[in-house]
This record gives structure tokens, C-alpha cells and sequence, in this order.
């Protein structure tokens, strides 16, 4: 491929060499290098890619594009942009011919709710016989094919090449998580989105290597709309009227509180066995009842989102409602059968907002008791502690403070920091370290009529420390448990 043919939609400088040379692959990891390739400097936090310009030309590169000024190695084709990560995502696209356009794509961003939202979508769509393709936090989906995420939203070479292969396996759409990350670092540039998605927003995300403030963090967020044909909204959201003040995109909107084009009504909240459930009356440019196995008024915006994407591709009432009914997502609320005397659920909720909306809508089914298992990460802005420590202690009636991923922190420095907002409410707590013996701690002091929340790890199979990452996925820990439990009542 020429080279010219992968910067065709960027604005250029050749300051050495010619753009009419041809190259192997395009690249932005200097460990990957080969012989005629191009390779593009991208800044991260902690490297600089154009330390690497000698090391690359040494193995062979032919083309390297910067966005400084750099000391030019004898026959090396230099080309100057004015972003060199903005220039990886249009020369991806373009390295892969523009899959973007061959796949209807939907962007959903916000500070909660993306995950299971795109799942919804997914489902939707497959049961009524489109093939979608999903790209989020959790995994990947291409076909029947499942790979595990290393980020939200992927650098955008991943992301095109992840396009690519879905059209190869004759995917027509694909649903995906788009992060405030993702936007800022340009990784879902090079194509527009057929559909951009805003759910809510709240102060996250905001710290030395994320977000210098929330402001910052609401603009990004708000980008999505200007990257997107149309665009689909939660009118309740607060912030709503900044996240459109830049929208270039059509609207639609879905909430409660209003009349928006999708909007939820006579919400009523009740059980099942083994599960927590909620229905809802849908009016406005679609009309049916609605009912969901996943607990909470969350679970009504994901799914008034849900149903106005695929609004754009069906109006098959009985499959959408069939879809949105049989949903379960991974660490979602994901209740795990453990006992007929209390539920136990496994919850994603890793910040005050999230863990706040995710009590609040369980003690609406008015559990006997409402007890969170929890921690916080280490590394990360120690606000997030005290929220969440003075959340639980406030919406729970028993707290157990345990340990999450420590990384390069003692686990009992962040504990202790938790307690600083656990001890500003008055609520019940205890604090066991060892994540696995907290889960046992809860399990062995349930009272019937119970809901025990472990929360923040969610769909995660591991705990970092130090640097490692280490196996531990809370289902496994619950099986153990239960196991060695029944092995001491027949000792």
C-alpha cells in the first residue's frame, strides 16, 4: 500500500523522503517493527514514541510519522502532522480500507450504564436477525468468537482491525463502549458514527493520568455527538443542556420525567425467584409494556436506550420484549444462586455515583437487610474513598470494607481511607481485609430476606498488586466458599 493512500484524509508535511513510497504494515509499537513499515510516534503516559525513531529505522522501517522536530536517519521518510494519534486513527481506517462504512456503528458513551446498554442492543438486534459485533469493557464479540478487553475502548488500530474482521465474518452492525479516554485520545477518530449514544455523566475518570477536571471530562463526553449522524440522548441526565451545547448531530431523546420521544411510566418494581425485576409502561414513538429481570430504575434507562436504538432497525414488539426480558450481563448486577434465604449479587459499582444509583434502587425492593462488600483501587484519586465509604454506610445497613485491586498501595492504607467516609454516617461495618474471607464473612452472617451486594469488581477475574495480576474471580471465590462450608457441616 502506498503510503500517500493511508494519509488521504489527514493534512501533511513531508519533511524528508516522499509520500509515494509503499509500506508493509502500519504500526505504533516500536517492539512490532519490521522491514518497509511505517511507524507512528504516539505520546502515552509514560513513553514518547519518538525516542524510538533510531530503534525503528535500525529494523527496517522506511516512514515514521512525528509531530516535533526530530534528527532525520539517512533514508527515512519523515512526515509531520499536526497529531500523531489523531494520524493513527485515519491511517488505520484507511490501512483497512474504511470498515466503518460497510458496518452500521453505534458509539454509546456515559459514566454508567454503557455496558449493559450495549448488551441490550446486541441482543435486540441478533433476535431479530442482525449480526452485531460488540467491542467493550469487558470482551470483545466477533461472530461466535469472544476475546477478553484490555481497555473500554481500544487504540483505534485495534478498533479498525476489529471492524474489518467483523465485516469479514458478515457482521452488519456493531455496538460499542466509547470512553471519555477513548474520545480525548482520538481512538474512535477516522470514521463517524451512524448512532452516538449519551446515557448520564458524573464526576469520574478524574485525575493525573485521566481527566484534569470535570469539566474536561464533561467536553470529551460531549464529543461523541459531534462525531455521530444521530444522536440519542437521556433527557433526564444531569449537565444535559452542556453535553449538547456542541451536538451537530440529529436527536432523540428517551427518560422519565418528561415527554421525551421514549419515555418509561407506571414503573413497577417486584420480585421473582431468585432474580429482582422491574416493568414499565413504554409511550411516545413506540408503545408496549416492558418488562426486565435486572433490578432498579438504572435498569429502565438502559433499556428505554436500548429500545430506541433498535427502534432504527426493527418494530418487532415480541422480539424486543423477548430480548430485553432474557438479558444478563457479567458483573452487572449479576445475582449468583447461592440460597433461597437471601440473594447475593455481583456489581460492577466502583464509584460513589454508581454505587450510590445501585443502593438506592435495591432498597427499593426493601430487603430485610441491604449489606455491601466492597473496596476501592489503589493508585486512583482518594476522594473516591471517602464517596464511597460514606455512601455505603449511609444506604447500607452492614458494611464490610475489604480490599479490591491494592496495586502499588497497602491494602490498609486504602481501608483506613474508606473508614474516613464510612465513619461520617452511621451505619453498621466491619473490616476484612482478604476479599475472599469478607464474601465468607457475609455469606456465613446472612439473615434471611437479605441482599448482599459485592461490589466493584464485577466482571473482573483478578486483583492487582504490585504490578500482578492475579486470578480471583468472585464466582470462583462463592463456589470455594459454599464448598468448603458444606464440607465443615458434614466434619
Amino acid at each position: 500500500m502506498l503510503l500517500s493512500k493511508l494519509l488521504e484524509k489527514l493534512e501533511y508535511q513531508v519533511i524528508s523522503g516522499h509520500d509515494t513510497i509503499e509500506i508493509s504494515h502500519l504500526q505504533s509499537d516500536s517492539r512490532n517493527v519490521g522491514k518497509g513499515d511505517v511507524f507512528v510516534c504516539i505520546r502515552g503516559a509514560g513513553f514518547d514514541g519518538h525516542q524510538f525513531i533510531d530503534a525503528v529505522a535500525k529494523k527496517g522501517a522506511v516512514a515514521v510519522i512525528v509531530m516535533e522536530d526530530i534528527s532525520i536517519p539517512a533514508n527515512l521518510t519523515v512526515i509531520r502532522v499536526k497529531d500523531t494519534r489523531y494520524a493513527l486513527a485515519c491511517m488505520s481506517a484507511a490501512y483497512f480500507d474504511y470498515p466503518a462504512e460497510k458496518l452500521t456503528t453505534i458509539g454509546i458513551t456515559g459514566t454508567k450504564g454503557k455496558t449493559t446498554t450495549t448488551y441490550m442492543v446486541r441482543q435486540v438486534l441478533e433476535q431479530v436477525g442482525i449480526k452485531t459485533g460488540l467491542i467493550g469493557t469487558i470482551e470483545t464479540i466477533i461472530d461466535n468468537e469472544i476475546i477478553p478487553a484490555k481497555n473500554t475502548t481500544p487504540e483505534s488500530y485495534i478498533i479498525q482491525e476489529t471492524f474489518a474482521r467483523m465485516v469479514e465474518k458478515g457482521c452488519q452492525c456493531v455496538v460499542m463502549e466509547v470512553s471519555s479516554q477513548g474520545l480525548m485520545l482520538h481512538r474512535v477518530s477516522g470514521f463517524v458514527f451512524d448512532y452516538g449514544i449519551f446515557t448520564n455523566i458524573e464526576p469520574d475518570h478524574i485525575g493525573p493520568n485521566e481527566h484534569k477536571n470535570f469539566d474536561d471530562y464533561l467536553y470529551w463526553k460531549s464529543m461523541l455527538l459531534q462525531q455521530c449522524r444521530h444522536g440519542i440522548v437521556n433527557g433526564d441526565a444531569d449537565f444535559i443542556e452542556r453535553i449538547l451545547e456542541r451536538h451537530t448531530c440529529t436527536l432523540e431523546t428517551y427518560g422519565i420525567h418528561d415527554n421525551y420521544d421514549f419515555k418509561a411510566s407506571n414503573i413497577r418494581l417486584f420480585t421473582n425467584p431468585g432474580s429482582l425485576c422491574v416493568s414499565y409502561q413504554l409511550s411516545g414513538k413506540m408503545n408496549f409494556p416492558v418488562e426486565i429481570h435486572i433490578p432498579g430504575i438504572f435498569s429502565i434507562y438502559n433499556s428505554l436506550c436500548a429500545i430506541a436504538i433498535c427502534s432504527h432497525f426493527t418494530d418487532d414488539i415480541k422480539k424486543i420484549t423477548e430480548a430485553l426480558k432474557d438479558v444478563k450481563v457479567k458483573g452487572r448486577v449479576e445475582i449468583i444462586p447461592v440460597s433461597k434465604r437471601f440473594t447475593l449479587m455481583i456489581d460492577y459499582a466502583h464509584n460513589a455515583m454508581s454505587l450510590e444509583s445501585l443502593l438506592t434502587s435495591l432498597k427499593e425492593y426493601h430487603p430485610k437487610r441491604l449489606v455491601t462488600v466492597f473496596g476501592c483501587g489503589g493508585n486512583r484519586a482518594r476522594d473516591r474513598r471517602f464517596e464511597m465509604g460514606e455512601v455505603s454506610s449511609r444506604l447500607s445497613d452492614f458494611t464490610i470494607v475489604t480490599s479490591d485491586n491494592p496495586r502499588f498501595e497497602e491494602p490498609m492504607d486504602i481501608i483506613e481511607d474508606i473508614l474516613v467516609g464510612v465513619r461520617k454516617s452511621n451505619g453498621k461495618y466491619v473490616t476484612v481485609p482478604d476479599r475472599k474471607d469478607a464474601i465468607r464473612y457475609a455469606i456465613q452472617n446472612a439473615k434471611d430476606g437479605d441482599v448482599i451486594v459485592l461490589a466493584g469488581k464485577g466482571h473482573e477475574d483478578y486483583q492487582e498488586i504490585k504490578g500482578v495480576k492475579y486470578p480471583m474471580d468472585e464466582r470462583v471465590l462463592i463456589q470455594e466458599i459454599i464448598q468448603e462450608e458444606q464440607v465443615k457441616k458434614i466434619l
